[in-house]
């Protein structure tokens, strides 16, 4: 699908139009009305059609017009719009007129947008429609022309084309990185495991990404007793993945980002139910964000220091797997006692964690992990859970969230759930059982393994995966929720 912004759109396809609160209509909008006698008005009067945001309203076009249709799109109160609002409203136009071949947008003449530029809207416009135009058909082999959108061509129409191309191009790098995380988190087990994903990592080495991928003996060497008992019940061996974008100031200390890679969890010995453990191919979410971010960062060329930390393993039941009662040492030297091998996810997230602010001293650290049902219990799928040691971090996280609807709420973390995961034999065990407070509890848990780093947690459990398909900006399926939020918070915080 080709995006191109225009003062002069050829007329050619389907005309898309905004409609205001009201029946209002913009400028562009009413000189179609007054050249098709009242047409359009007309029909929004027979439809009900009242220019809610979001409604639409799709008509032929009539005599005296080259396009082949009109679309008529609510944007509802035009004061309250926000760059955020109208990516939403792209993907709405995507959703209606994807089985067209050429559509024109003319919103070139909406008025009294506070504090917006008509060229960085039309820019997010357009990231907006690109956003929900992605489709995972890759093993569909018949019966797909229903589900494959037509759409390819697709212009809008404004006046500082170039000002617009200059903004969409840096969010089209946001756009890609959404798509390889849609991809990976998509993707069948048996294609993603942790040495295929090292040698996805290794590929965008081409891009400037500075890659390491760690073997298990590697990882043994480190001491992280965590991912390798984790990993050790699996033919396919853990990994430690590691990315490095530095190119922001020499003695700017890096932003660490860790990201929980369990490409398939069947939860290990404490083996789950059978149903819906098809859905575990995506707890490897966490870390299809922080890989979908790198590459994001270096396609925009962002002027900042990063490095990504993905501990990757396969949590499966076998004669070598790891057992409830086992102690495991982790590269911290804390201890830990296993007593539910499916709370694996904290259990590589330690060793990651520790390496991340060991190696790297950061100033910053956040982990991404499909930890914890209970999140979902807590918030369900409409925010994150976030977890924070640091109040400024987790507030600017929190904004970074808002921005791009990406939202999270903060739950809170105190000494006394430290008392929940106490164990007789260890320094600790890996879960709260009876204590409730799930979600928390690993937050807490997750704690221990970040010293005095300024460190935040969120748990995308509920999040990286949409179930029902109602998102505005997205298919039912892979959401790539936390990379757009991430990006948002480096580029405020430190560019």
């Amino acid at each position: 699908m080709e995006i191109i912004f225009s003062p002069t759109p050829e007329e050619k396809g389907v005309l898309v139009l905004p409609v205001c609160s009201k029946k209002t209509l913009p400028t562009s909008s009413a000189m179609y009305d007054t050249q098709t006698y009242g047409h359009l008005s007309k029909a929004m009067d027979a439809a009900n059609f009242s220019g809610k945001t979001d409604e639409v309203l799709r008509l032929y076009a009539p005599a005296g017009t080259n396009y082949s249709q009109i679309v008529l799109v609510g944007i509802g109160d035009t004061s309250t719009l926000t760059l955020q609002k109208f990516e939403e409203i792209g993907g709405t136009i995507f959703k209606t007129v994807q089985k067209e071949t050429s559509i024109v947008v003319d919103f070139s003449d909406i008025q009294k947008i506070k504090n917006l530029k008509s060229f960085e809207w039309s820019a997010h416009l357009a990231a907006g429609l690109e956003l929900r135009s992605f489709k995972f058909l890759k093993y569909k082999t018949k019966n797909t022309q229903h589900l494959e959108s037509k759409l390819k061509n697709v212009t809008f129409k404004i006046a500082e084309d170039s000002l617009a191309q200059a903004i969409f191009s840096q969010l089209k790098a946001v756009t890609e990185g959404v798509f390889l995380t849609r991809t990976l988190v998509s993707e069948p087990p048996n294609v993603i495991y942790p040495e295929s994903m090292g040698d996805i990592a290794k590929t965008l080495s081409k891009i400037g990404l500075k890659v390491e991928v760690y073997s298990k003996k590697d990882v043994e060497r480190l001491g992280m007793g965590g991912l390798v008992a984790v990993g050790q019940g699996s033919a396919k061996e853990p990994k430690l993945i590691v990315i490095q974008w530095m190119n922001g100031p020499k003695d700017q200390k890096p932003v660490a980002l860790v990201g929980k890679g369990v490409t398939f969890d069947t939860g290990g010995i404490s083996i789950k139910p059978a149903a819906n453990m098809e859905h575990m191919k995506y707890d490897m979410g966490g870390s299809g964000v922080v890989i979908g971010l790198m590459k994001t960062l270096a396609l925009r060329k962002a002027k900042v220091n990063v490095v990504g930390v993905m501990a990757m393993a396969e949590n499966m039941p076998s004669g070598t797997a790891y057992k409830p009662a086992d102690i495991l040492t982790t590269m911290s030297g804390q201890t830990i006692e296993v007593q539910n091998t499916d709370a694996e996810g904290r259990l590589i997230l330690a060793d990651a964690l520790w390496y991340a602010q060991d190696r790297f001293k950061p100033q910053v650290m956040v982990d991404l992990a499909t930890l914890t049902g209970a999140v979902g219990v807590a918030l369900g799928d409409q925010h994150a859970g976030l977890m924070s040691n640091n109040h400024e971090l987790a507030a600017k996280l929190l904004k970074a969230g808002d921005d791009v609807n990406e939202p999270m709420w903060r739950l809170p973390l105190t000494e006394n759930y430290d008392k929940c995961m106490d164990s007789d034999v260890a320094d600790m065990k890996n879960i709260s059982a009876g204590a409730g407070a799930g979600t928390i509890t690993a937050g807490q848990f997750l704690q221990r393994f970040v010293n005095d780093t300024p460190w935040a947690h969120i748990d995308i459990a509920f999040m990286a995966w949409d179930k029902k398909g109602n998102k505005p900006l997205c298919e039912k399926g892979a959401t790539g929720y936390g990379v757009r939020l991430l990006n948002k918070y480096i580029k405020d915080s430190f560019e």
